[in-house]
């Protein structure tokens, strides 16, 4: 199958899934300079962070009537949105402000992440193409490019809001692409008939599984900057490069696993995904210099870039498309969760005992991914 043709096919949410790697890549690069202009603790990070988290899981229990609502249009709209409120936490240097910032790119991100993973699976349903892990990568890709671009940026001695405001205008440039004639997100309401039954434990195991995969993302994008600067003493700047590699390696695993989904089977991908992350996490956590942490990054994003995508892809083909966005949208709250999680957890461990041991627990994390694999893979011989 031409790369070219799923690249056409998905056109519209690949940019919305960009557009969204540019804003969170440049945010998790800058991670430093932003605390440091805050004046707050790990812990306190961690509880910021929260606030977007949880206000991104509160927003996916909406985000299919919100689709209902503005049809075809979902996607500009939504994508726009999340672009404009990103130009907000550089500007604000006071927690009591940066706190609803925070929240409003919860709420922004929360709903499209649901949307846009929505209208892939309809256009794999409809087309019968895998585009899940492809669209996937174009995430990790424009995230790694905001974290190498905003290392950069730092280097030459600019701030948050100077790397913030220009990535939320390239990513309000990428909204243009995501019009689309047609657009169909089926399933978007409960209704009645086929579509108004039980969601059954399909969105609950694989939930579960995009938790872990996003728990362990998060703790990289969130604390590896952190972990290189201040843990192995990296100079000022090539923190950032930490979420770079992992943007990066996490994007090449992703295209490899849109390759390697059509020829190997999802449980054996799953098991190894599991193990290899987990064996990233530890090395980071050892690591005596910024050479072996970088190194433990790549390993860490190989690992946990196909999780994720194949969870979503698996929820997607299982579910009748009567139900398929509402249990999407189950599934995403349920992963977000490990972003509601990881931060505050993460930031108590390292408040306590340092960035070691919180990665140390990552890795721990992702190989409760082993027996998890069976139930769902269970569950895939059965509708929802």
């Amino acid at each position: 199958m031409s790369i070219l043709v799923s690249l056409r096919a998905a056109r519209a949410p690949l940019a919305s899934f960009a557009a969204m790697g540019i804003l969170w890549g440049s945010y998790a690069g800058m991670v430093p300079a932003t605390k440091a202009m805050l004046g707050v603790d790990d812990a306190q990070w961690g509880l910021l962070f929260l606030c977007s988290s949880s206000a991104a899981v509160c927003a996916m229990l909406f985000a299919p009537r919100l689709g209902g609502l503005l049809g075809g249009a979902v996607l500009p709209v939504s994508t726009l949105a999340m672009a404009l409120v990103f130009a907000l936490p550089g500007h604000l240097d006071q927690v009591i402000l940066f706190a609803p910032a925070m929240m409003l790119l919860g709420m922004t991100s929360g709903s499209l992440d649901v949307l846009m993973n929505a209208r892939v699976s309809s256009i794999e349903t409809e087309r019968g193409l895998p585009l899940m892990s492809l669209n996937h990568a174009a995430y990790s890709f424009a995230y790694a490019a905001g974290a190498s671009v905003t290392g950069l940026a730092r280097l030459a001695g600019y701030g948050p809001a100077a790397v913030l405001t220009t990535a939320a205008l390239v990513a309000a440039g990428l909204a243009l692409l995501t019009i689309e004639r047609n657009a169909r997100i089926p399933g978007l309401t409960r209704g009645r008939g086929v579509g108004a039954g039980p969601l059954g434990l399909v969105p609950v195991i694989g939930g579960v599984v995009i938790l872990i995969a996003f728990l362990a993302e998060n703790a990289a994008e969130a604390w590896s900057a952190l972990h290189i600067e201040r843990t192995l003493g990296g100079a000022p700047g090539l923190g950032s490069y930490g979420p770079a590699l992992l943007g990066l390696t996490m994007g090449i695993g992703r295209m490899s696993g849109h390759v390697l989904s059509a020829r190997l089977p999802e449980a054996a991908l799953l098991r190894w995904a599991s193990l290899t992350g987990a064996a990233g996490a530890v090395i980071a956590a050892l690591a005596p210099t910024p050479g072996v942490a970088y190194l433990g990054f790549i390993v860490l994003g190989l690992g946990v870039s196909v999780i994720a995508p194949l969870a979503l892809a698996l929820i997607g083909r299982l579910v009748e498309p009567a139900r398929r966005t509402r249990a999407i949208a189950r599934a995403s709250m349920l992963g977000y969760l490990g972003f509601f999680f990881g931060p505050p957890s993460l930031g108590a461990l390292s408040n306590a005992f340092g960035l070691r041991v919180s990665f140390g627990a990552v890795a721990v994390v992702l190989l409760l991914l082993l027996p998890l694999t069976p139930m769902l893979m269970r569950r895939n011989t059965v509708r929802a």
